[in-house]
């Protein structure tokens, strides 16, 4: 009996006068697919905001930061240190860590030194990396008077905190090439997303009226001008069931709830850009979840050649979207596919996409069902 190995989930999302994930010039990011320029989300982006809310529906924060060492020597202040030893105190976490030490960047006056490369811990762990500090500070002290302190911290101790996980890393993964005891595979796929047909970018010119004008004063404060689109967007992730739970330490319990808590958040979340100024607040037009035993499979070749519709995109994308996956599914090994449903706007039924459900909260609770049914392992 084939057994459940990947989770795919398939979105359609109209965006409306928008601009949520801009470029280094503030323009809306975009790709040529196809011969087409999309407008493109990036998938780091969507992915914070997934993260974000994952960790905070199960009040399991995480931090990525190159900035440990301040927040470190912040906690150890707390604790009664001095200001200058706290900072020497989180620094030994740092040179203890590793063989010669995390690498240091030259600190501007006044501040903390960054790490060269950004931690990803539960905010738990910076906490049980100031204990270990706390517990040595007498150590700390004399080795801080010495011209170039060494590590002296117990190194063992601190890669046992530095490998701790939350959900959003079980789920994401991390990389730490300084330390490889502390990576951790990401169980997540997640691709950026693109329009699935053609769009430009419109130019918003707008002022900014002083409310203190001088006299005579018939001008603005402020002049200036917003890059913005519109689109039907496709969106793809997907989950590798058993790398989770492998992840989890075989804890079938805790890999639905992160599977439902993922797919909820990538259903709901927005990456924050330009939203106080657009509001592009909707829902997402249509969602596809299958549950596979072989491998995930993305419909993005779809929208290869662009929706072309005088009538909208998002209907239009719909039929693409079927037709495609009708294609696949005569194309591909169906008994791959465990499970397969939709849910969308549309109280029709779309055909190649399995069942259709009453709702995103069935279809979510449907694909976990799936993807771990009996004891999940």
């Amino acid at each position: 009996m084939s057994t459940p190995e990947f989770l795919d989930v398939h979105v359609l999302h109209t965006l409306p006068y928008s601009n949520v994930n801009r470029d280094d010039l503030g323009s809306p990011k975009t790709v040529v697919y196809g011969g087409t320029e999309r407008t493109r989300i990036s998938s780091q982006s969507w992915k914070r905001a997934v993260r974000h809310q994952v960790e905070e529906r199960l009040g399991d924060p995480a931090v990525r930061t190159r900035r440990i060492v301040g927040e470190i020597a912040r906690r150890l202040t707390a604790l009664g240190w001095e200001a200058p030893l706290a900072e020497q105190g989180a620094r030994q976490v740092v040179l203890s860590a590793a063989k010669g030490g995390i690498k240091l960047e030259k600190e501007k006056e006044g501040e903390p030194p960054a790490t060269s490369v950004l931690f990803y811990l539960p905010v738990s762990a910076i906490d049980a990396l100031a204990a270990i500090a706390h517990e040595h500070k007498d150590a700390v002290a004399k080795e801080s008077a010495k011209k170039t302190p060494k590590g002296i911290l117990p190194a063992d101790d601190i890669v046992a905190v530095l490998r701790s996980r939350n959900a959003t890393v079980n789920l994401f993964g991390r990389m730490l090439a300084e330390l490889p005891s502390t990576e951790v595979d990401g169980a997540v796929q997640f691709a950026h997303a693109f329009t699935t047909h053609g769009t430009s970018v419109e130019v918003d010119f707008f002022t900014a009226v002083d409310d203190v004008p001088k006299e005579d004063d018939h001008g603005s404060g402020h002049m200036n001008v917003g890059q913005f689109s519109t689109g039907t967007f496709y969106r793809y992730a997907n989950i590798d069931l058993r790398g989770l739970l492998r992840n989890l330490d075989g804890d079938a319990a805790t890999a639905r709830e992160l599977v439902s808590e993922f797919l909820r958040a990538f259903l709901g979340t927005f990456p924050s850009g330009k939203q106080n100024a657009t509001a592009a607040m909707t829902l997402p037009d249509l969602a596809h979840v299958a549950v596979r035993s072989d491998r995930p499979v993305s419909f993005a070749p779809a929208f290869e050649a662009a929706v072309r519709n005088t009538e909208g995109f998002g209907a239009a994308s719909v039929g693409r979207l079927s037709e495609y996956a009708g294609k696949i599914n005569g194309l591909w090994w169906p008994e791959a596919v465990l499970a397969s449903a939709h849910a969308g706007i549309d109280d029709k039924p779309v055909q190649n996409l399995g069942d259709r459900v009453s709702g995103y909260p069935k279809l979510v609770d449907t694909a976990v069902a799936a993807a771990y049914p009996g004891d999940g392992s």
